[in-house]
């Protein structure tokens, strides 16, 4: 009887999942009626502009023949008129001439005969007859003015709808996602020379596989691309995976999306081998990266999982007079007093200024630090510091900062939780940082435990930051060309935290990067265990 009920059951189950799906289907087949008439009226409105805008400019061309053919007009019969007239005045002229001589042939005076003979011979000398040219000015021949519309009318014959561009294909062979890059490369089925643009969409998602309906991320559009390959570059790789699709556009309609793609972004896979010439005695590395969903099989190689690293600033321990935004801080000499106000404010809603326990944020990660850090620890004196909100105890991390040129005093790096209130960056053991100076005299170096070595070299107005903590290497790069500034190397006995210090000045943090390829290959060719650092590692 019980097998029969559970059986009974799922029967209803099965029963009501599938009225949910025709009820779905019947929803979209009213919707899809509704769009038929809508998109129908929308195409016939379209098409009676087209021909409206064809006909006018028929009219125009009309009219501008039509009045090339009057000017033509005008202008032959001006000169055949000037021309009739010059000839008729020549005629008369002549005819009087002609009826001078006859009469002075007829005359019987001939003392008078001579002189008039030779008037006569100089009249002939000078009339316009003999000047005139018997040859029309301008032909009356107004061929070159005929039309002949026959391929024009074969064209307008042929005229039929615009034909909507095939969905792109996308090639997951050649596209690639690396250094916080996706590029992103896509094929048309069939040629088509009337595709005017391409429009690609991506979307950040958690889940692998095809694209789901419903997503918290929205579709993030470009527009306007003319090849068949793009590339998006400072991406944030703060989820495990992407999607993307493609469609093409020609001058009127957009043909339907690709197939949609799901890449996978937050893990790299770095394979660093050593190789060793056995004729020349000679050895170098190699480093390749991969993507961690597919690496094969591999003996005896390092492999390295470096997730992009992503972490906020902690507010809860920054100086009074740092103004703290997510990623951004900005100096405040009157920080102090209007932080208390808002401090005492928030402790009497139960709540604290870090960004730890925002609703947004979530459950926070396990190496997420507490919210146990009170007003009491908060950085004080000159030591204008604002910590990282996620423990580094292990792996490769990487993140950038660019901090506004104009600061007094800048300076970023990595410190123990332990680091006191009233102690600053890179003056104690807990902490390792480079220092940015711009008061009275320029200066830029690298402390830790109260030393300092000089950097020679310009200060780049975006570093960035990589660290390795089992290898025990803190490295800074010019985060524009990568170029290695300095490297601690240390052993760090306890997890650590991303750390800065402003004063007078601001700075934004970029978190979410994975470790660039160029970076990680500087480190396995031994440029991080330079001689130069031995005085304050």
């Amino acid at each position: 009887m019980e097998d029969q009920r559970e059986a009974l059951r799922k029967i209803i189950t099965t029963l009501a999942v599938k009225n949910e799906e025709i009820q779905s289907f019947i929803y979209s087949l009213k919707q899809m009626l509704l769009n038929v008439e809508a998109n129908s009226a929308k195409v016939q409105e379209d098409l009676e502009a087209e021909f409206q805008s064809l006909f006018s400019l028929l009219e125009e061309l009309k009219e501008g023949m039509l009045m090339k053919i009057k000017q033509d007009r005008a202008s032959r019969a001006y000169e055949l008129q000037n021309q009739l007239a010059a000839c008729t005045r020549a005629l008369e002229s002549s005819e009087e001439l002609l009826e001078t001589a006859n009469q002075t042939l007829q005359a019987t005076d001939r003392e008078d005969f001579p002189q008039a003979a030779k008037q006569i011979k100089d009249g002939v000398t000078m009339a316009p007859a003999f000047r005139l040219s018997l040859k029309a000015k301008v032909s009356d021949n107004m061929s070159h003015l005929m039309v002949d519309f026959a391929q024009e009318r074969r064209m307008l014959q042929a005229l039929t709808f615009l034909p909507v561009p095939s969905a792109p294909v996308i090639d997951l062979a050649e596209s690639l996602v690396a250094d916080n890059c996706v590029t992103l490369v896509w094929r048309m089925p069939d040629e088509d020379n009337k595709i005017d643009h391409y429009v690609l969409e991506y979307r950040r998602t958690n889940f692998e596989g095809p694209p789901r309906l419903k997503e918290d991320q929205p579709w993030m559009v470009i527009e306007g691309i003319q090849q068949t390959e793009y590339t998006l570059t400072g991406l944030k790789f703060d989820m495990k995976y992407m999607n993307f699709r493609v469609k093409a556009c020609n001058k009127a309609v957009s043909g339907e999306f690709s197939e949609p793609v799901t890449l996978e972004t937050p893990v790299s896979v770095s394979l660093c081998f050593s190789v060793l010439c056995p004729c020349h005695g000679l050895s170098w590395s190699l480093s390749v990266s991969l993507c961690a969903s597919g690496f094969p099989h591999l003996c005896d190689s390092h492999i390295c999982l470096a997730p992009a690293f992503m972490f906020r600033l902690d507010a809860s321990t920054s100086h009074q007079n740092l103004r703290v935004d997510d990623l951004s801080v900005e100096w405040d000499a009157m920080g102090g007093k209007v932080q208390d106000i808002k401090a005492r404010e928030k402790d009497g809603k139960g709540r604290t200024a870090s960004p730890v326990n925002s609703p947004a944020r979530g459950t926070p990660s396990p190496k997420r630090m507490p919210s146990g850090r009170g007003g009491r620890d908060r950085f004080t004196a000159e030591s204008y510091t604002v910590l990282g909100d996620t423990l580094i105890d292990g792996g490769e991390h990487y993140w950038e900062v660019r901090y506004e040129p104009d600061s007094k005093a800048f300076g970023l790096g990595v410190a123990y939780r332990s680091l006191g209130r009233f102690e600053q960056l890179g003056k104690t053991a807990a902490s390792w940082c480079v220092y940015v100076n711009n008061w009275l005299q320029v200066s830029f170096t690298a402390k830790h435990a109260n030393k300092a070595k000089v950097l020679d070299t310009p200060v780049p107005d975006c570093l960035g930051v990589h660290c390795d903590f089992h290898q025990g290497l803190l490295s800074f790069y010019n985060a524009r060309t990568k170029q290695l500034l300095h490297t601690f190397k240390a052993k760090f006995t306890q997890p650590l935290l991303p750390a800065f210090t402003v004063w007078c000045g601001s700075f934004h943090v970029t978190a979410g990067l994975q470790v660039p390829s160029s970076v990680r290959c500087l480190q396995k060719r031994g440029s991080a265990t330079s001689s130069s650092n031995a005085s304050l590692t």
